[in-house]
């Protein structure tokens, strides 16, 4: 009995358009990088060069010598630290009730079924996407008649019609994930709906809670027209980096103004980091989804 070994020689050749699909594709992700971080870098550029060179055309602000004085300017103003205490109270207010109200809400919308629950969750859907300006004037009514006019707590709850519909149909989403056997089995212990709630549900939706009270604290610590409508002397950042002035009326500090703002985004960069592992957690498990 003979056996007769074939040797086949595969031979790997590398087609002409796939090397062309791959270099375009990288010149693609090249552009689009480039399009997405250069007005970033170069506001970081210009924070640190004199004020007098940002008008000079690229070559020759690249070429100006670096320097740390606009940035110690904006910290020896005093309506800089007042600014950044004001955004945090209002952010921070307007999370934390946001995250108290989407999670019970969450909960009911999750879980149970009732009717009318579809209409719920294409309101607030339609709610979430209204323009901030098309409420604007009833809002400063409704603030002036409560007597909230330049009171932090009237900016928190303005800020509640959009930080609210977000949370509740994002940790929706979330909790629709969540099986049913552990509610079940919380209930056949004796748990009312409360109780399956804070002991059982809370706990495993971390990475949601992360994600959405992250996001909407973005949106409310940059939020800008409810901060320069509602508010007159308890400005927050965005205004107070807005309303910079230079010596007279006809400068405006360009230099100054990058400088603060990369100082007050440098906080949402840390708790990006920090909340990193959480926050794609909650992205890949169900938290986004509409």
């Amino acid at each position: 009995m003979t056996i007769q070994r074939t040797d086949q020689v595969v031979k790997t050749t590398v087609r002409p358009t796939v090397v062309i699909q791959s270099v375009l594709f990288t010149v693609l992700l090249l552009v689009i990088a480039a399009y997405l971080l250069l007005p970033f870098v170069w506001g970081v550029i210009t924070s640190f060069k004199p004020a007098s060179a940002i008008f000079e055309g690229p070559a020759k602000m690249m070429a100006a010598p670096w320097t740390l004085d606009n940035y110690a300017q904006v910290f020896a103003y005093p309506g800089f630290y007042k600014g950044l205490l004001n955004s945090t109270i209002v952010s921070l207010g307007a999370v934390l009730l946001s995250l108290v109200v989407g999670v019970f809400a969450a909960y009911a919308l999750g879980k149970y079924k009732f009717y009318g629950k579809t209409v719920i969750m294409y309101v607030i859907l339609a709610v979430s996407m209204f323009p901030q300006i098309a409420v604007l004037s009833g809002l400063y009514t409704m603030i002036q008649q409560a007597k909230l006019y330049d009171n932090p707590l009237g900016l928190i709850f303005s800020y509640l019609i959009f930080t609210i519909p977000f949370s509740v149909w994002v940790l929706t989403s979330f909790v629709r994930e969540i099986p049913n056997e552990l509610e079940e089995a919380a209930m056949m212990d004796g748990a009312t709906p409360l109780q399956t709630l804070i002991q059982v549900i809370l706990p495993v939706m971390g990475p949601a809670l992360v994600t959405t009270g992250l996001l909407a604290f973005i949106n409310a610590w940059n939020e800008y027209l409810f901060a320069l409508t509602f508010m007159s002397q308890n400005r927050t950042i965005p205004v107070v980096i807005a309303n910079y002035s230079g010596s007279s009326q006809y400068e405006t500090p360009w230099a100054n103004i990058m400088a603060a703002s990369i100082l007050v985004t440098v906080p949402l960069i840390v708790l990006v980091l920090i909340f990193q592992k959480n926050i794609v957690s909650g992205l890949t498990s169900g938290a986004v989804k509409g």
